[in-house]
């Protein structure tokens, strides 16, 4: 018996040697999970991540979020994979991307970030994980004596699906959640959304409370990092007009060259000046690229309380009371100097 344990132990020490020298110590490109392979776990995990979570009971919501996302799968650099977007029953902040495509978006961070513009970054920050074989090529990492004894007892499947959940569960590195996140600068700007999605989805998750546990943002310095990246991949893309936010933070304002708007010091359902600010920055960015792009077509409607700017049937920005109240006028005059400065600007 000692002998057959030996030779026992002295094979699978063998086995070990030829897995490291021959399976581990190539890089991830050296393709140790085929694509098929990876649609597979990928399924499988999203299975398990659905009968966790269950999956929101609203086929409207279900089936926006599958759009952006498919919007961004269009203009990405790998589209042959069985891509699906879901929104899962969950109040936590979070999004997560199984391998194979098939990515979910956590109901608490739907409710935080309630638009297209703002989910397209988060949505496009996802799919890049999937387009740089992030979770993947954590898997490949970790096989080691895994895969060992998957191959000594026929477990493979199972074994990479438990790696796959457990990665994903994990999170990223930095380094991976940076690259995630220029990619989903770049998903979402060439799918035609708001060049600053991004970064205002950045915004919103460094300003939560730090005691609350979300995993898309949980170091706070990194997260600081983060946001300053983003304000870099908008410059390096010479995205104009640009936003600046005073020191205290309690205002902001959209400026292009000399040109600029009246400052932003008010918030307005959940969105704070800076928000408002690259709403306004992002939207006029896709109307200058406009074709038949005109000064003359900015107008003003109100509701009798809120001063809305449109350029034709699209929103530009809404003035409130505390706007207004903030620089000594009234709603209307403030709603008129932005209408004056939207048509003195010089769209290049």
């Amino acid at each position: 018996m000692l002998i057959l344990l030996l030779r026992r132990i002295t094979g699978l020490l063998i086995a070990w040697l030829l897995v490291t020298n021959v399976l581990v110590m190539p890089t991830a490109s050296a393709g140790l999970i085929s694509t098929k392979e990876e649609i597979s776990i990928g399924r499988d995990v999203g299975k398990q991540l659905e009968e966790k979570f269950g999956v929101v009971d609203d086929p409207e919501l279900q089936a926006r979020v599958n759009r952006i996302g498919m919007s961004m799968v269009a203009v990405s650099d790998r589209r042959d994979l069985p891509y699906s977007f879901k929104v899962l029953n969950s109040k936590e902040i979070n999004a997560m991307a199984a391998p194979g495509g098939f990515i979910y978006i956590f109901k608490g961070l739907i409710d935080l970030m309630p638009s297209d513009d703002e989910l397209a970054g988060v949505i496009g920050h996802e799919l890049g994980h999937v387009v740089k074989r992030h979770s993947v090529r954590q898997m490949e990492k970790s096989l080691g004596i895994g895969i060992l004894f998957g191959v000594a007892f026929g477990d493979r499947g199972a074994m990479l699906q438990n790696i796959a959940y457990n990665a994903i569960m994990a999170g990223h590195s930095r380094s991976d959640e940076r690259e995630a996140d220029y990619l989903g600068f770049v998903h979402s700007y060439k799918a035609g959304y708001n060049p600053y999605s991004m970064l205002l989805g950045l915004y919103k998750l460094s300003e939560l409370d730090q005691k609350y546990h979300y995993d898309l943002f949980s170091d706070h310095p990194e997260g600081k990092a983060r946001v300053a990246l983003a304000q870099k991949y908008l410059k390096d893309a010479k995205v104009t007009p640009t936003v600046t936010q005073s020191e205290d933070g309690k205002s902001a304002q959209v400026t292009d060259g000399q040109w600029k708007l009246p400052p932003v010091y008010a918030s307005l359902s959940g969105y704070k000046p800076v928000h408002r600010a690259c709403f306004v920055a992002g939207t006029l960015y896709r109307l200058k690229a406009l074709s038949d792009y005109s000064p003359d077509r900015y107008i003003l409607d109100t509701d009798g309380t809120n001063f809305t700017v449109y350029y034709n049937d699209r929103q530009v920005f809404t003035v409130v009371p505390e706007d207004a109240a903030a620089q000594g006028m009234s709603a209307q005059e403030l709603a008129n100097r932005y209408i004056e400065a939207l048509r003195n600007w010089q769209a290049k």
